[in-house]
């Protein structure tokens, strides 16, 4: 029996709306809180840090939302990204599963993350901003934010995690390339930078750290606004195009997942790939199995506490109800840098403290030896944050494998790793931890 290797669809087949899923929440998530008044945020208290149209798309509770036709135009320049049945895996491991990945690898910086770039870049065009600014862990946001900026003629300030700007330096010479200005953070460039410096003087930074310095610029700065590439509920939105396109391919395989599997940092790229899926499980009664893949050394999922905390180290952010290791966490120097980040989001966190999906924590050393085996077989060599999906999917076929069961496994391949050879180096050297 043939295989069927790659599931493609057309460009009208792309979706022209994307899903909001609190609008099936049986428990709708708890409002974020503004850290002056302890009121739940409004609009407009969002809209001094966030362009218009994110700051009512983080708060609307409609379950379609237009995607605009300028947004559409771009995505149609990767989109829709290709559904691969990875049967090299299946081989190679044995199993009766069948494993299929959402390759969005094929963007052109590489990443999931353009598919909310572009947007939030568009939203801020037409409000008439001219300055943005944002942080970035591994440098994947960064990236797809820097393009997405040029495009729509925006200046962007990237602060960048100092562990990663020392580990990827290709990636800061990609944003830079984009036209963009990229700081190692903790940076001498703000007041929260130097006060993190003088606490922490041999700190590799973290996401928190980063975010606290991008939002004291927007907030001092001229006609300047703050993205984020994950965590907020617009982001999630944004990327739910990754799970509707897959919906339609998994049905034109013949196929339905029996499990769903993303990595997890924020959550952005988990609830793309699950949250259209997800539905079918709180409007149909589906029962497909979500598992969220995190890092062993950053478990906010599977060892943090539900608790209303900042989404920053310096306290800038809106108060956000989440499973948090504590906004002051400051996580281990793992090469997964866009996965170092110590909370989840509002959705996601109320979809876990439902039972909606699983949190798993991976290894570092697993997440790469399964990463390299997924390059051997497939030929993709992934990038370290997707590993972790990669990982948790091999530990789902072998259970398959051990169960003499069938089973319908669907990850979410977030992106490449061919400007993350210097992790791959030290892994093959036995530097890793």
């Amino acid at each position: 029996m043939k295989v069927t290797k790659k599931i493609v669809l057309e460009e009208h087949d792309m979706p022209t709306q994307w899903y909001n899923i609190v609008a099936d929440m049986v428990t709708k998530p708890q409002p974020m809180l503004n850290p002056q008044t302890r009121e739940p945020i409004t609009q407009k208290d969002l809209e001094v840090l966030f362009s218009k149209g994110a700051a009512e798309q983080e708060l609307s509770t409609e379950r379609w939302i237009d995607i605009p036709d300028e947004v559409r135009d771009l995505y149609r320049i990767y989109r829709p990204t290709p559904l691969v049945r990875a049967s090299g895996l299946e081989k190679a491991l044995d199993t009766p599963a069948k494993i299929y990945f959402k390759n969005e690898s094929v963007s052109p910086v590489g990443s999931h993350k353009l598919n909310s770039a572009i947007p939030q870049a568009y939203y801020n065009k037409i409000q008439g901003i001219q300055h943005l600014t944002t942080e970035t862990g591994a440098g994947q946001w960064g990236s797809a934010l820097s393009i997405a900026c040029k495009h729509f003629g925006l200046d962007l300030k990237v602060y960048m995690v100092r562990l990663s700007y020392e580990q990827k330096p290709y990636r800061k010479s990609v944003m830079h390339t984009y036209g963009a200005t990229v700081i190692p953070s903790p940076s001498d460039t703000t007041e929260a930078g130097r006060a993190m410096r003088a606490q922490y003087p041999n700190t590799p930074g973290s996401l928190g750290m980063a975010i606290s310095e991008a939002v004291e610029v927007a907030l001092q700065q001229p006609n300047t606004k703050y993205a984020l590439g994950s965590v907020m509920s617009h982001v999630c939105l944004h990327q739910t195009i990754i799970g509707l396109e897959a919906l339609k391919q998994m049905e034109i395989a013949g196929d339905y997942p029996d499990v769903v599997i993303g990595c997890f940092g924020g959550g952005s790229n988990f609830a793309g790939i699950s949250f259209p899926f997800m539905r079918n499980n709180l409007v149909n009664g589906a029962k497909t199995q979500f598992i969220a893949a995190e890092p062993a050394l950053c478990p906010k999922l599977t060892q943090g506490k539900l608790i209303y905390d900042y989404g920053d180290t310096e306290g800038f952010t809106p108060l956000i109800p989440m499973y948090s290791l504590g906004h002051d966490f400051e996580p281990a120097a793992i090469h997964a840098g866009g996965l170092r980040y110590h909370g989840a989001g509002a959705i996601l966190s109320q979809l876990l403290k439902d039972g909606l999906y699983e949190g798993r924590d991976i290894d570092q050393l697993d997440s790469f030896k399964a990463g390299v085996l997924f390059s051997q077989v497939e030929g993709i060599i992934p990038a370290p944050e997707s590993t972790h999906a990669i990982c948790a999917a091999i530990q789902e076929a072998l259970k398959a494998k051990e169960e003499g069961k069938e089973k319908v496994i669907l990850f979410n391949l977030s992106g490449h790793g061919l400007i993350d050879m210097a992790s791959y180096d030290r892994y093959f050297a036995g530097d890793l931890h």
